[in-house]
């Protein structure tokens, strides 16, 4: 029980599900920008990566706690960065 916040255990999973939509939306607008301008010239190599990794880890750890909140969101981030990974070679110059 969420004591500490003394809010209901289900809207402590509602706010983490929210967070977590929040957070894996962030890769959206350079998706976006990407594929609009099939440019990506400007996307660190060094930062897909590390996303893709960190990504990672965190979904084994989400897995291993079957923590549903921290599973979207990942799961997204990784998705939306092997798009931008795709793309930096589709369009490389």
């Amino acid at each position: 029980m969420h004591t500490l916040l003394l809010i209901p255990p289900d809207f402590v999973e509602y706010i983490g599900y929210f967070g977590s939509f929040l957070t894996a939306i962030t890769f959206v607008p350079q998706v976006y920008k990407s594929w609009q301008t099939k440019s990506v010239g400007d996307l660190s190599s060094w930062m897909v990566a590390i996303v893709i990794t960190s990504a990672i880890v965190w979904l084994v750890y989400a897995f291993a706690i079957n923590s549903g909140p921290v599973i979207l969101a990942n799961s997204i981030v990784l998705i939306l960065t092997l798009v931008l990974l795709y793309l930096k070679f589709r369009f490389k110059k």
